[in-house]
């Protein structure tokens, strides 16, 4: 529940306004980390090596949802977690192939949703409807929670498939291996925030319009 001096301490037109433009930059930051391949960083670090250092740039990789990117080559396709191939890999393999079918559902499903919110936004403020401002704050939200469980998700599956490739490998191979987390996930994570801050401004203005609306009915 809104507490009624935070919700009429702005006004329901301003508080739209402001979910309005963080739906926006929620969906540019989105759609951004998404179309970018700077997720997952691996660095090849050869100090001490007789190797330079565009050797360990040839061997260092970047990889986003869709594509892997190794040195100076051009990016290729990362498998597809929905075709045949994907389905007939080692059982000790399906759960990280699991986890990578949820995560390119939900994080452009959760693009998606925050297109259909900010229309939502658009009619709840020009037909002043407490109730609409309130069913789209809490859909934004949800917006957010799939968001956040997407990225979650992604964070595991790297994780968890950097540990099955060393165990699968000579471990020796991999100790001049760096990894770590890029941009665009930073992009996500910002996205995820927005998204959330827009779902919290339109239950304020939910709950504002809908103090106005009872004081102008206890007055008429």
């Amino acid at each position: 529940m809104v507490p009624k001096w935070l919700a009429a301490a702005f006004p329901p037109g301003a508080l739209c306004l402001g979910a309005a433009l963080n739906g926006i930059f929620s969906f540019g930051l989105l759609a951004a980390a998404l179309g970018t391949d700077y997720w997952y960083l691996l660095r090849v670090d050869l100090a001490g090596s007789n190797k330079s250092s565009w050797d360990a740039e040839q061997l260092s990789s970047h990889s986003g949802l869709w594509r892997l990117c190794e040195g100076h080559n051009a990016c290729v396709p990362l498998i597809d977690p929905f075709s045949t191939e994907s389905w007939q890999l080692p059982a000790t393999l399906q759960h990280l192939m699991c986890m990578h079918r949820a995560f390119v559902v939900l994080l452009p499903l959760s693009l998606i949703l925050i297109v259909f919110g900010w229309i939502c936004i658009i009619i709840g403020s020009l037909a002043r409807s407490s109730r609409l401002l309130l069913f789209t704050g809490c859909y934004f939200l949800l917006g957010a929670l799939l968001t956040l469980s997407g990225t979650s998700l992604y964070i595991c599956y790297s994780r968890a498939a950097f540990t099955e490739t060393v165990r699968m490998f000579d471990q020796q191979r991999f100790e001049p291996v760096r990894i770590s987390f890029g941009w665009s996930l930073a992009l996500a994570w910002l996205s995820f925030g927005t998204e959330g801050l827009a779902g919290v401004l339109l239950l304020l203005a939910a709950r504002g319009l809908s103090l106005e609306q009872d004081a102008c009915s206890v007055v008429i």
